[in-house]
């Protein structure tokens, strides 16, 4: 099974090129979704981290992501720990759902995730996409999607990686520039087709 890890800003046209991947017979692991099912049902990773941030289970018993999120959000040393902590849970996890992933016969699977490389996931990887767009079109695709201002949108944009960042440290590049969503869907799977023929065998 090939395991691709694709990354790449909000706004970028990731989840295109994960349906893809999917309509290919594929299945798609969302890192971001797996550390919140983390949150609510490993007590292991839940104990460490009100071991360093304190207590942060809600009056009904789950996980309050709000609170952690307003510890780290400005503080870098506190988010450096919050990655410290969570990374080697989500790849166990990562791990354990990808031996699944092969066991079902799948003939690829991919890791859906925003610090694919800062985080080393990409190590879990056969191959690494990044995909990225104009500044622009991911401003307005994050208005469109989330219903917030211009300002906000502008604001998310400009606080992630720029799109050398994910080029230079990935081995693929979709550049989603098309003129619709059809286009760029051919494109993806096009790509992904290619990245799978390359790695077959290996």
């Amino acid at each position: 099974m090939i395991v691709i890890g694709i990354t790449g800003p909000t706004g970028a046209g990731k989840t295109t090129a994960l349906n893809q991947l999917e309509a290919l017979g594929g299945c798609v692991l969302d890192a971001d979704a797996v550390y919140h099912q983390l949150l609510e049902e490993d007590g292991d990773l839940r104990r460490a981290l009100e071991s360093r941030f304190g207590p942060l289970t809600g009056a009904d018993g789950s996980f309050d992501r709000k609170k952690l999120g307003g510890v780290v959000f400005h503080d870098r040393a506190a988010m450096d720990d919050l990655n410290a902590i969570v990374t080697p849970y989500i790849d166990r996890a990562l791990k354990a759902r990808l031996a699944a992933a092969e066991q079902e016969g799948r003939p690829a699977a991919a890791i859906d995730a925003i610090r694919l490389v800062e985080n080393g996931l990409a190590g879990l990887c056969d191959a690494t996409l990044a995909v990225t767009a104009p500044a622009e079109v991911r401003v307005a695709r994050i208005m469109a999607r989330e219903g917030i201002p211009e300002e906000y949108a502008r604001a998310r944009v400009a606080a992630q990686q720029s799109d050398e960042f994910y080029r230079s440290a990935c081995g693929y590049t979709l550049v989603n520039d098309c003129a619709t969503a059809e286009e760029f869907g051919r494109n993806a799977r096009t790509l992904l087709e290619r990245i799978l023929q390359e790695h077959k065998g290996r």
